[in-house]
C-alpha cells in the first residue's frame, strides 16, 4: 500500500514496502510533480540506485530537484536503509541461499542475500511491479553493477544511464573489505560503541578530505556531522551492525566480471560522473569505464569531491544530471 508522505506546491511524495518473489520486502519512495494537467503522461520516468554503504536517504535531495518535472524512484536494496531487517517481524522467511554458511548470528542467518546477482534480480523485478519498461537510471558505488546487470544479464532496456563513481571494474574491494570477508561473524560481534565509531569512520573516509586547522593538523572530512550521523544511523541499530558487515561479506569482484565482458554491448546513452578526489574508486576507473563502453560516453569529473558527489558538489551534480536527463 502507497502511503502519502509529504505534499508541496510542486512536487508529491509516497512511500511503500514492496515484497518481492524471494519473501524479501523493499522499501521505495516515489517523488513526483503534484500538478494536475496531465503532466503524467509525459513524465520521464527515473530510477536511482544507491551504493553501500549508503541508502537512497542519500539521494533525496536530488531527487526532489529532479522530480519538479520527472517521476522520480528510489528504493532501498534489502540489507541497506529502510529495507533492513527487522529482528522483531518473526514472520520473515528464511534465506532462499542454500549454499550459505553458519555463521553463529541469527540476525546474520536470517537476513536476506545481499549479493549483487540477487540485487540485480530485485532490480529487474521492481521495474515490473512498477510498470516502467524504459526508466532513466541514476546508480552510485555498488548501484552501477546491480543496474548494469539488470540491463545486460536480466534484459532490462533503459533509456540512459548515468553512472557515478560505480563500482563495476577491477580492482575494487579494499583491504577492509577482504578483512571482513574473512571474519565476518567477529565483527558482527564487536561492542556496539565501538562498531558505531568504525562505521562513522568508514563513512566519512568516503569524502574528499579537507584541510583541518586543528592543532594535530589533521585533515578531516568533507562531510558535515549531520550527514555523517544520517549516513551511519541505519547501521547503528543491532540489526543495522549484523546487516552492515553481511552486505561487504557478500560482495565479491567475480559477481562484476561477467557484466566487465558485456560492457561493449550497453544500449543507449550513457554518461560517466565522478569525484576527482574519490578516496575509493581512482578516477582513472572512469575513463577505463569510458573506453569499455559503446561510443565512450563523456566524463563528468567534478573538482574537490570524493566518493559522495551527491553530498559533496549536490548543486554541480543537479546541474550536469538535469542537462543529461534534457539532452
Amino acid at each position: 500500500m502507497t502511503t502519502p508522505t509529504d505534499h508541496s506546491s510542486a512536487i508529491r511524495t509516497s512511500t511503500d514496502r514492496i515484497t518481492l518473489n524471494d519473501g524479501t520486502e523493499v522499501a521505495t519512495t516515489t517523488i513526483s510533480p503534484t500538478s494536475h494537467d496531465n503532466v503524467h503522461d509525459r513524465l520521464g520516468e527515473v530510477i536511482i540506485c544507491h551504493g553501500t554503504p549508503w541508502s537512497s536517504r542519500m539521494w533525496l535531495p536530488l531527487a526532489r530537484d529532479l522530480a519538479q518535472t520527472n517521476r522520480v524512484r528510489l528504493w532501498d536494496m534489502p540489507g541497506y536503509g529502510e529495507s533492513i531487517l527487522d529482528p522483531s517481524d518473526t514472520s520473515f522467511p528464511a534465506p532462499s541461499d542454500s549454499s550459505a554458511q553458519p555463521t553463529g548470528n541469527p540476525l546474520a542467518e536470517a537476513a536476506p542475500a545481499v549479493d549483487l546477482i540477487t540485487q540485480r534480480r530485485r532490480l529487474a523485478e521492481l521495474m515490473d511491479h512498477w510498470e516502467v519498461s524504459s526508466p532513466h537510471v541514476i546508480a552510485h558505488d555498488i548501484g552501477g553493477a546491480v543496474a548494469l546487470g539488470a540491463h545486460l544479464l536480466e534484459g532490462c532496456d533503459f533509456a540512459s544511464l548515468y553512472l557515478l563513481d560505480i563500482v563495476t571494474l577491477d580492482p575494487w574491494g579494499s583491504p577492509f573489505f577482504r578483512l571482513v570477508a574473512e571474519n565476518e561473524s567477529v565483527f558482527a560481534a564487536l561492542p556496539p560503541r565501538l562498531h558505531r565509531a568504525l562505521v562513522r569512520e568508514y563513512i566519512a573516509g568516503a569524502a574528499a578530505a579537507r584541510a583541518d586547522d586543528s592543532p594535530t593538523g589533521e585533515d578531516r572530512s568533507s562531510l558535515s556531522e549531520e550527514w555523517i550521523a544520517a549516513l551511519s544511523a541505519p547501521w547503528c541499530t543491532i540489526a543495522g551492525q549484523s546487516a552492515f558487515y553481511k552486505q561487504i561479506a557478500a560482495l565479491r569482484p567475480e559477481h562484476t566480471a561477467p557484466i566487465v565482458d558485456r560492457l561493449g554491448e550497453v544500449r543507449g546513452p550513457v554518461r560517466i560522473g565522478w569525484g576527482e578526489d574519490d578516496p575509493w574508486i581512482p578516477l582513472d576507473q572512469a575513463d577505463r569505464l569510458a573506453e569499455a563502453l559503446p561510443r565512450r560516453p563523456h566524463v563528468t569529473r567534478f573538482l574537490h569531491s570524493g566518493h559522495l558527489v551527491p553530498l559533496e558538489a549536490p548543486h554541480d551534480l543537479l546541474t550536469d544530471v538535469t542537462a543529461w536527463l534534457d539532452g
